[in-house]
């Protein structure tokens, strides 16, 4: 009650922030006769004398208003289009280092023009993330045009590209770009053997664009680059045909809430005597446990068409959130392979990882990061928590008059289908558009095929149809369309309402399931009442909902069942809404914990992860590299000292032992005798040290210096690959610690120090052993079956992935006289061959 007499009194927290950036905005708009005036060239003079400006130590702030004015000037003589106030307070909140929540239709792409442009005065460079190639390259060239014409260079991150274009887009002042590839540069990059060999440089700002669906759908998976690792298939086949003899219930226990699958007593029993073993939990068999719990999981909670698809022979994951096909990205644990044996499909080895970062980790280094998304506000605690990141409503540039009409709730599923079909029946007959939300391709599908039973024209956009998905949503706004689609339509295009449509009601939202996060739910009802439209929206749910089925209330069924409803009649009812709504925000609270669990264990990693990519800058940068390695040295020598030598007394010297020791470390004895009572440490360092300089003279100074340089950096990736397998199987198992009344999260911290600092003796052991044993030999030719193989890497969003592919070249190679294929008429030579 006294929270809403404050907020009556002085607004909310938003309200008071909209009120302090209200000066601001108008000191914008004062500026705008004055921009109007100047030429282009005088406009674009601009961004050098703010350069100027900075470089004489005028703080960024200070700049905004005049940055603001110019952009918004820029924009309006290449675009035509003039942002509005709003647009320049979503501006301003991005500039800030906060989340923008705008509405569908509200010009986002336009609004992260203006801080962009005002953040790449520094010089550092600006990232902007979109969540696909399409939105990144369209980006570029729609807002490209501002940038350019105010003397930036505007360079787009997608698949596909050489290391050096991608290091051009790097180094440009504004970059546009997806999630996964400014990831996937990250680790590549730290994969490299020369610094020069680097794409990425700082990370100064990055803008994230539909913020919510990469920092939180997307961060319960890491991002992974793995290499395949040698491990029979034929296991998942065996274990497949077992799976599908158990019996639920009987054999095992299903958890629809947990995810989980629990073989019961009498299924181990009828397991053993199929696969004929003794004991399933032998430590010998419990690989095939395992796998034969994820094979029973692929069967039982994993169903084609709505969690997959199967296309060419691979099975592809379908994204929850957004309903696009995901190839590349694989399930872990073997997941991914127990499904490929259930669709009786090639089974693709397993991988070992090789670099992972989570996206939680990868965004959280950026100076500043800002983000914007039509739906923010239902998850501002997790952004604050996680990425302190505030979020602010941004108001409308028109009001939304849009209708969400309250869900209707029908016993079955078939019957929220039938009545769904009579309103767009309805809908169509007065010639409004409709667009039809489904949750899975399945449901998408069969909605179609009730709809052409009545004859109903429509268009079906899925992970099955995406090619065509910008001409379908193009479409979806015009008068008498109907279309039905996956989550994919929730995003990215805005729908354009058609001639005649607004007379209409406009376009009609209709959602066939409640999504278990309130965020896709909102982005589809987004798609209708943009920018002041009419428009208007409806769920229709079942009890059989995969929402109500497992996290609703039993009590929902009991209260319809009181209510004596006749089959095909809803109900409306407000506590039924208010169960939804209730489990809804349980699913998001549990989903919360996930991603928050996932970042605890992931920070384990990152504090080992940023050590060990340092160290690897530093050996590439090659400054005081001897300087370290001694000091690996003195760091050894103290070691033996202190085991062989345990009171610096003569006495107690074991000096077998001790010259083996030196022997297998340092590839020599050294003459023990010349030492009197002094410090043996410094001694024994001395000698090991006339030892390295000797065989640097030896090999040549400079070469030596660049074979020690590679040594130090096989020696270091070699062992962070081995350290990645080690954490991935310590923090498989440290969940039964908690049976032991242990802290899980403890553990593993505890442990991963642990094994972290083995690591690095046994990088420092390795390192100095290889290099006091080098020898360099006459030059001679390595016959081809003897070099190595270059390993093929895998890049995933989740674990594993799929196998790169060579690229073939289409047609063929083109001579330098032929005519140039770019259909210019000239010779090749001096047309496109030219450089």
């Amino acid at each position: 009650m006294f929270d809403f007499i404050l907020k009556k009194t002085f607004g909310s927290k938003n309200d008071r922030e909209l009120r302090r950036l209200a000066p601001l905005v108008d000191r914008i708009t004062s500026l705008e006769p004055e921009m109007r005036k100047l030429s282009d060239a005088e406009l674009a003079a601009k961004t050098p004398h703010f350069k100027e400006r900075l470089d004489r130590g005028e703080p960024l702030d200070d700049l905004l208003p005049e940055a603001f004015a110019v952009a918004r000037e820029a924009s309006l003589r290449v675009l035509g289009m003039r942002p509005f106030d709003v647009q320049l307070i979503g501006g301003i909140v991005l500039h800030q280092g906060k989340i923008a929540e705008m509405k569908t239709g509200e010009g986002k792409t336009l609004v992260a023009v203006l801080p962009a442009y005002l953040n790449a005065l520094t010089g550092k460079g600006v990232h902007i993330v979109t969540v696909n190639d399409y939105l990144a390259r369209r980006d570029t060239r729609w807002m490209g045009g501002i940038f350019n014409f105010l003397g930036m260079r505007v360079g787009t991150i997608v698949h596909g590209l050489s290391d050096e274009e991608r290091r051009w887009a790097y180094n440009s002042d504004v970059t546009y770009g997806t999630n996964n590839e400014f990831g996937f540069d990250y680790l590549r990059d730290n994969m490299k053997f020369a610094l020069e060999e680097y794409v990425q440089r700082e990370f100064h700002y990055a803008i994230v664009d539909e913020v919510d669906s990469i920092l939180i759908d997307e961060a319960r998976t890491p991002l992974i680059i793995s290499g395949p690792a040698e491990e029979s298939t034929n296991l998942y086949y065996i274990l497949n045909k077992v799976a599908q003899q158990l019996k639920r219930d009987q054999d095992f226990t299903v958890d629809e809430k947990a995810r989980s699958v629990l073989i019961t007593e009498a299924g181990v029993a009828h397991a053993e005597k199929i696969l004929n073993i003794d004991n399933l939990y032998d430590p010998r068999n419990i690989e095939v446990l395992h796998h034969l719990n994820q094979a029973l999981k692929a069967h039982q909670l994993f169903q084609r068409d709505d969690e997959y698809i199967v296309k060419d022979g691979q099975v592809i994951i379908v994204d929850e959130f957004t309903g696009r096909l995901m190839p590349g990205r694989r399930y872990s644990d073997g997941l991914h392979q127990a499904l490929e044996a259930k669709e009786g499909v090639r089974i693709e080895n397993e991988n070992q990882t090789l670099a992972t970062i989570t996206f939680q980790n990868y965004f959280r280094m950026y100076d500043k990061l800002a983000g914007m998304t039509g739906t923010a506000d239902t998850e501002a605690e997790e952004f604050k928590k996680i990425y302190n990141l505030d979020v602010v409503i941004i108001p409308t540039h028109k009001k939304m008059i849009r209708v969400d009409h309250p869900d209707v709730i029908y016993r079955t599923a078939e019957e929220k289908f039938l009545a769904a079909v009579e309103e767009i029946k309805e809908c169509n007959r007065r010639g409004q558009p409709v667009l039809v939300g489904t949750t899975s391709i399945e449901k998408s599908e069969h909605l179609s095929k009730l709809l052409k039973r009545e004859g109903i024209k429509h268009e079906v956009l899925n992970a099955k149809h995406h090619e065509k998905e910008a001409e379908i949503v193009a479409q979806a706004g015009q008068l008498g369309h109907v279309t039905i689609a996956t989550n994919m339509a929730g995003r990215g295009t805005d729908i354009v309402l058609g001639e005649g449509v607004v007379e209409r009601g406009g376009l009609h939202i209709l959602a066939t399931e409640r999504h278990e996060a309130r965020r896709i739910d909102n982005q589809l009802r987004g798609r209708a009442g943009r920018q002041g439209d009419p428009g208007s929206s409806r769920f229709y749910l079942s009890l059989e909902d995969d929402l109500l089925r497992i996290f609703g209330s039993d009590r929902i069924k009991g209260l319809m069942g009181k209510l004596g409803m006749d089959d095909g009649e809803p109900i409306e009812h407000r506590m039924v809404s208010n169960a939804i709504a209730k489990a809804q925000m349980r699913v998001e609270s549990h989903n919360f914990d996930i991603r928050k669990h996932l970042l605890e264990y992931d920070d384990v990693m990152n504090q080992q992860r940023e050590v060990i990519y340092a160290q690897r800058r530093q050996i590439l940068g090659g400054q005081n590299l001897k300087e370290d390695f001694l000091d690996m040295v003195a760091e050894l020598v103290d070691d033996l000292v202190a085991e062989y030598i345990p009171d610096n007394t003569v006495e107690e010297i074991d000096l077998t032992a001790l010259k083996t020791a030196f022997q297998r470390q340092f590839g020599f004895v050294p003459d023990l005798s010349e030492q009197g009572n002094g410090d043996w440490s410094e001694y024994l360092f001395e000698k090991v040290r006339e030892r390295y300089e000797a065989k640097a003279q030896e090999i040549g100074p400079e070469f030596f210096e660049h074979l020690q340089q590679m040594v130090m950096l096989q020696i270091v990736d070699n062992h962070w690959k081995d350290h990645l397998l080690s954490m991935d199987h310590l923090r498989d198992g440290i969940g039964l610690r908690g049976y032991a009344q242990k802290d899980p999260l403890r553990e593993y911290q505890r442990e991963g120090y642990q094994t972290f600092m083995d690591l690095v003796h046994r990088i420092k052991e390795d390192t100095v052993g290889t290099v006091f044993h080098l020898q360099v030999r006459p030059h001679q030719e390595v016959p081809e079956e003897a070099r190595p193989a270059q390993q093929q890497m895998v890049y995933s969003h989740g674990d594993g992935g799929e196998s790169p592919r060579p690229v073939k070249r289409k047609n063929g190679k083109v001579g330098r006289n032929d005519p140039c294929p770019c259909g210019s008429g000239k010779k090749y030579k001096k047309c496109c061959g030219k450089n």
